[in-house]
């Protein structure tokens, strides 16, 4: 099923907000944003902007657009670099609709299932689907007694949804009253607990905890430590499916790339680095307020608001002066707790595994232990958990005739760790691929024929990501809403964040989400119109 069928069979289609319209395009006199960094955040914030009636150009340092969702493509295999989970498909629609234009008219998605196969250590497996039937008779096959507990889980999932995702998940917290005002509903919705602590007040069988509280691990947070909001996700996958976009997720990167450029007449340049945000400092302004962006080549491009999808941490210290930053000063931003990193293995066999699902969770012989040596003591453990993604099983176009392609990530600490990637990473990758050959791809070196790696040193240096994280500062409860860096930037007016370090997090439903607030937070035109 492709989601434009899901979507006309559905009776909540009106979720898609505003009908399809012929946006005019800004013209050269109109107010000009510039955005640094072409990732999925970046890229919908300028079809937003762009859409509103602001001059757009996108400026990314890579030599495509994409961010952490590049393509990599080598020996006749296409390799999805990082987010390959589609949910809350509707997000994407909405920047279609933006442009006067149908999701489907660029991009088919098809929906998969099950969403996750998930290995146990001992061999044994659960299928996690969207269908509540199904999940039962699959609760019943490991713990009878906990199917009741499932079903209360997921009704609690749902609260926290309505609240967390449908109320709040688009909603800028700028202001202490803003978070003091949900206080009770979190109080009510238990956000206090982490994801576990809040499965195991419902559920007994430890195999279905793990099933039923990983989820974090999709956003960068550890499922023992995460604040219970981020259960939403359960329920976010049973109300719209999972879903792959054919030709991976770069389908979708370069159909948003399009209408940034053909349908809103934005700029988008590749392979140029944003080095310092310029400011305008003076006594009448409450605040330094930024004018646009100088480039490595020292070119300097005005702008009457800058958006930055870039690491947010990384944009306070190393893009604007220690001068302008009173709030976000270099001691606060190292103080953030940042995310895990990741080891992701992109490799291609001239075998193909038809057993193997599209996506499989390989959970290893520990859960919270592992946690614990990749969150706290940040060591490279022995043991590993895998998560392996298999777009061939759905786009056999993502490989040659006859062959598979796949990528494995794993999670692992992020540079705080010591660990010399350097050295490490091959010993590593020959220890995931054992791990693979001893589960569910028998025989895996033999049939290798294309590999690469990605490492922390990597989300550090291509993506200039503090510390080598992978999905920016944990999302723990005291670096939620309020507490997350702001997508209106405290320090600097007209400077504004997206992506996976401001409201509301990492993933692609959160990452969309971060431009959705732009609406709320970026002002219309005529106010930059007027302050000119």
């Amino acid at each position: 099923m492709t989601w434009t069928q899901a979507l006309a069979a559905r009776s909540d289609a009106t979720l898609l907000e505003g009908d399809t319209h012929e946006p005019t395009r800004p013209g050269p006199d109109a107010p000009h944003a510039v955005v640094i960094g072409a990732g999925i955040g970046g890229l919908a914030s300028a079809i937003r902007l762009g859409a509103r009636g602001f001059r757009v150009t996108v400026v990314e340092r890579l030599d495509q657009p994409g961010g952490r969702a590049r393509v990599f493509e080598q020996d006749g295999f296409t390799f999805d670099a990082g987010p390959t989970v589609v949910t809350a498909p509707f997000l994407f629609e909405e920047l279609w609709q933006l442009c006067g234009n149908e999701l489907s008219d660029d991009v088919e998605l098809r929906s998969v299932s099950p969403f996750y196969r998930i290995r146990f250590d001992d061999g044994s497996s659960f299928n996690y689907t969207g269908d509540p039937e199904a999940m039962r008779r699959e609760v019943a096959r490991f713990s009878p007694e906990d199917v009741r507990g499932y079903e209360r889980f997921f009704e609690k999932s749902r609260d926290i949804f309505a609240v967390g995702f449908e109320e709040l998940g688009h909603v800028p917290f700028s202001r202490l009253r803003d978070m003091l005002k949900i206080i009770p509903a979190m109080i009510g919705l238990e956000s206090w607990r982490s994801v576990h602590g809040l499965v195991s007040k419902f559920i007994d069988d430890p195999k279905l905890r793990q099933v039923f509280s990983f989820h974090p691990l999709l956003v960068g947070g550890n499922p023992f430590s995460v604040t219970s909001i981020y259960a939403l996700i359960a329920f976010l996958e049973r109300r719209w499916g999972v879903w792959y976009a054919m030709g991976g997720t770069g389908a979708l990167v370069d159909g948003m790339a399009g209408l940034v450029t053909d349908e809103l007449g934005g700029a988008i340049r590749l392979g140029e680095e944003v080095t310092e945000i310029t400011l305008e400092e003076d006594d009448l302004l409450d605040e330094p307020r930024a004018t646009g962006v100088r480039l490595e080549s020292g070119e300097r491009i005005d702008a009457d608001l800058v958006v930055s999808n870039a690491d947010v941490g990384f944009t306070y210290k190393h893009l604007l002066p220690q001068s302008a930053r009173t709030r976000w000063t270099d001691r606060r931003v190292d103080l953030l707790r940042q995310s895990m990193s990741l080891f992701v293995w992109y490799f291609g066999t001239d075998h193909t595994y038809d057993d193997v699902a599209h996506h499989t969770i390989l959970l290893g012989p520990r859960y919270e232990g592992l946690l614990d040596d990749i969150f706290h003591e940040k060591t490279l453990a022995d043991d590993c958990s895998l998560y392996l993604h298999r777009p061939t099983r759905t786009d056999p176009s993502m490989a040659p005739d006859g062959h598979d392609a796949f990528y494995v990530l794993s999670p692992v600490p992020h540079l705080e760790s010591g660990v010399d990637w350097n050295e490490r990473a091959e010993p590593y990758r020959q220890r995931v691929s054992r791990r693979l050959g001893e589960t569910v791809l028998p025989d895996l070196e033999e049939h290798l024929v294309t590999s690469r790696m990605l490492t922390p040193l990597d989300f550090r240096d291509d993506y200039l990501s503090l510390k080598g994280a992978a999905f920016g500062p944990e999302p723990v409860l005291r670096q939620s809403a309020y507490f997350r860096p702001h997508n209106e930037s405290e320090d600097v007016e007209h400077l504004y964040f997206a992506g996976a370090g401001t409201h509301p997090g990492a993933g692609l439903p959160g990452v969309l989400s971060t431009a959705r607030v732009l609406d709320t937070v970026v002002p219309e035109p005529a106010h930059f119109r007027a302050e000119g």
